[in-house]
């Protein structure tokens, strides 16, 4: 008996499903339409890559056209789902509202003709605006694109290539609002602002219309840090009604977008119409459950703000309160409480504000507000499917809420969803605490093996994980020897493209690679037993290191760089920026999550990484460590000549370089790893070329000229690749 009424649950949450995807399926289905589209005819991700071919093919009229309209035409199709779901929202009312008087066959008749009238509907109104190829999914590459706004990152160097400068900056503003640590077009908007005729309007970002949530959010706090309360309730009521909004925005798109199984569930025909169905179906709650994400996420993040409406719903009813709005506050805290309805600060609260009102906190004023109300019945109820399909049909499903209440969650399901959520709940609470877990595999403390070197600052003394300062690696005659190779031979902008300032635009920076050096040696351009002597330094830091930290394996030398960073004068004046902003070498730094994610472009194969300083005739320049918040400095180290900093490369040792104000600051740069597939090929090179005589083995002449392919030639080769497939490879930069 048992079993046979769980085949009829089955069958009919099975059924409900199939309603769902008729929905959803018939919204995005591109019909006939109209003979005559108006505007929409040509995919926006076939427009978009056309456009990058122009790019890199240098017509630049071509490349601005088809780029701008490749961003105007996502956004009018999504205008154009918008506009339709509401023109088909009372498409075939009738059928619906006959649902609850008919029994049987006909509930189902009426339902099924319900769907049928909508999605109608929806098809002729879609087809009258969109051509069937621009109705078509993109591919999970293109979102990523659009996502990360790197249409802009094109439409910033195109527009500068045709001196519209104005629309220059503007590109490049909303990229970097969304790419906040792209170090180039930081710099390139600093020199924006220098150019005439480029005035502080061009600075607005194009994409805020998606973001203005954001920008409620952050005026909202600003009013509270000044103690501006009746402002802040205000700024806090339009944020969380924004929020809502964006939501309700996200989940349309869902709905009127064609949805895309899980790679791992395709449609065979070992399936059921209703696991067919059912797989879409739940594709598609978990489309509209993952815009609480969506929504959440800051612009430039990776990650989202947990319990982001719950939040702002706390410091609305805070700023309420102190503001005299006390019946306000009330209901505020009550549409809090349905997200936690056991929540010992919310209740405790809510006794105050009642003694406040004299008992009085059950009129129709202070009640929940509606759209919360529907808010969080409509995600319970998605919810409860998804955790279904979860339960009997193998889904998979990352509930992105906290607040889900553990009844939702199916018995079976509830030991895994009380673990993830415990982790969750861990991290938060531990907040800005320091991650102290270094899984490099170091472990500092080993041996010194050159004689008359110190340590001068251990872990306990840099407060931190595997760091180490060593003195006198190199003598004063040494330290002069490099630096007049440095000044014979550093080239400026070396290793970013030539660019002056790729760190701040108040230093210049210069550098010089192992191989030039050899190269120039070669020429008679500089002292052969210079160049030697910067190779040799390079295996004499491999080998200290190499001791000190206890490495497991052996140690590749990844990159050596000679680099000076020079204060630009009377360019100093009201400094607040870095020599080079708190970054970690081999990931992603997230301060405001504390993570470092390991994923390009950090350099991921880094393992172990050192500064030797060559001098300290200069002001500012030390080198400091913070926590990953990337504000708490943890230790600092002032560059002396034959001073060593080195440590491990991960998220425990973020660090930065503070402002060089005076002078010129020059040091050699090292990076290790224990894989023999990254090692420094120049290194090799430079070794084989003393063995031939000073002839390359490696490289032709061209390329010595150039010091290897171009960027720009790199670029083009990885961005014409073929399909929907996403665009990688170097930008160009002013």
């Amino acid at each position: 008996m048992a079993l046979l009424q769980a085949d009829h649950l089955t069958v009919y949450v099975a059924f409900h499903f199939v309603l769902i995807t008729l929905l959803s399926l018939t919204s995005a289905t591109p019909g006939r339409g109209s003979a005559n589209v108006l505007s929409l005819s040509q995919p926006y991700d076939f427009l978009y890559y056309t456009g990058v071919r122009s790019y890199f093919g240098e017509e630049w009229v071509k490349a601005a056209e088809l780029l701008e309209k490749a961003i105007l035409t996502k956004e009018s199709l999504s205008r154009v789902r918008r506009q339709c779901h509401e023109e088909c929202v009372e498409a075939g009312r009738e059928a619906f509202n006959r649902l609850d008087s008919e029994k049987g066959s006909l509930h189902d008749l009426w339902t099924l003709d319900w769907v049928q009238q909508r999605a109608e509907c929806l098809r002729f109104c879609v087809g009258r605006s969109v051509s069937p190829a621009a109705q078509l999914p993109v591919s999970t590459d293109i979102d990523y694109e659009f996502g990360s706004r790197n249409p802009y990152n094109f439409l910033q160097v195109t527009y500068y290539k045709l001196e519209k400068l104005q629309k220059a900056a503007s590109a490049a503003h909303t990229y970097f609002v969304a790419n906040p640590s792209h170090l180039e077009m930081r710099n390139n908007i600093e020199k924006y602002r220098r150019m005439e005729g480029v005035t502080e309007e061009a600075f607005q970002d194009r994409e805020l219309e998606n973001e203005n949530h954001w920008v409620l959010y952050d005026s909202a706090v600003q009013y509270e840090a000044s103690s501006d309360w009746l402002k802040a309730a205000q700024k806090w009521k339009e944020c969380v009604n924004e929020t809502l909004r964006q939501t309700d925005e996200c989940r349309l798109q869902c709905e009127m977008a064609s949805q895309r199984l899980p790679e791992d569930r395709g449609v065979d025909g070992s399936k059921s119409v209703y696991e067919q169905a059912a797989d879409l179906s739940l594709s598609l709650l978990s489309c509209r459950q993952s815009c609480v994400t969506q929504v959440a996420t800051r612009p430039g993040r990776i990650s989202s703000q947990e319990d982001f409406l719950p939040t702002q719903l706390e410091h609305r009813h805070i700023a309420q309160f102190k503001a005299g709005d006390v019946g306000g506050a009330v209901q505020t805290l009550r549409s809090l409480l349905l997200f936690y309805p056991s929540d010992h600060d919310s209740l405790d609260n809510l006794q105050l504000y009642s003694e406040t009102l004299g008992g009085d906190t059950e009129s129709q004023g202070t009640q929940p507000a509606q759209e919360i109300v529907g808010y969080i019945n409509r995600a319970l109820d998605e919810k409860k499917l998804l955790y279904f399909g979860m339960e009997n049909l193998d889904f998979s499903f990352t509930d992105p809420d906290l607040w889900t209440p553990e009844d939702v969650v199916p018995e079976s399901l509830r030991d895994n969803w009380r673990a993830v959520k415990e982790k969750i709940n861990v991290k938060m609470e531990e907040g800005e605490k320091k991650e102290e877990v270094d899984d490099s595999g170091f472990y500092a403390g080993g041996p010194v093996p050159q004689v008359g070197v110190t340590i001068t600052m251990d872990d306990t003394i840099l407060n931190g994980t595997n760091r180490v300062v060593l003195d006198d690696v190199m003598t004063e005659k040494e330290c002069e020897k490099i630096l007049q190779l440095a000044t014979a031979a550093a080239s400026a902008g070396d290793g970013y493209r030539g660019r002056r300032s790729p760190h701040t635009p108040h230093e210049t920076f210069e550098g010089l690679t192992v191989l030039r050096a050899v190269k120039l040696a070669q020429d008679d351009m500089v002292n052969q037993t210079d160049a030697r002597l910067f190779y040799e330094l390079g295996e004499r830091v491999k080998v200290l290191l190499h001791s000190y930290f206890r490495s497991p394996s052996i140690l590749y030398t990844s990159f050596t760089h000679l680099v000076c960073r020079s204060a630009i004068a009377g360019d100093q004046e009201g400094r607040l920026d870095l020599s080079h902003p708190v970054h970690v070498d081999n990931c992603l730094l997230e301060p405001e999550t504390n993570q470092c994610w390991r994923e390009p472009p950090a350099f991921i194969h880094r393992d172990l990484s050192a500064l030797l300083y060559l001098n300290d005739n200069f002001d500012g320049g030390d080198m400091f460590f913070t926590n990953r918040d990337a504000k708490t400095v943890t230790a600092r180290v002032k560059p002396s000549c034959g001073r060593l900093v080195g440590f491990s490369s991960g998220p425990v040792n973020p660090h930065g370089v503070s402002a060089v104000t005076r002078g010129r600051r020059c040091a050699l740069a090292l990076w290790f790893t224990k894989e023999k597939l990254y090692r420094d090929m120049e290194r090799e090179e430079a070794k084989a070329m003393w063995a031939a005589g000073g002839k390359s083995v490696v490289k032709n002449e061209e390329e010595e000229k150039e010091g290897g392919a171009s960027p720009a030639r790199n670029a083009r080769s990885q961005a014409t690749r073929q399909g929907r497939g996403r665009v990688t490879g170097a930008r160009d930069e002013l």
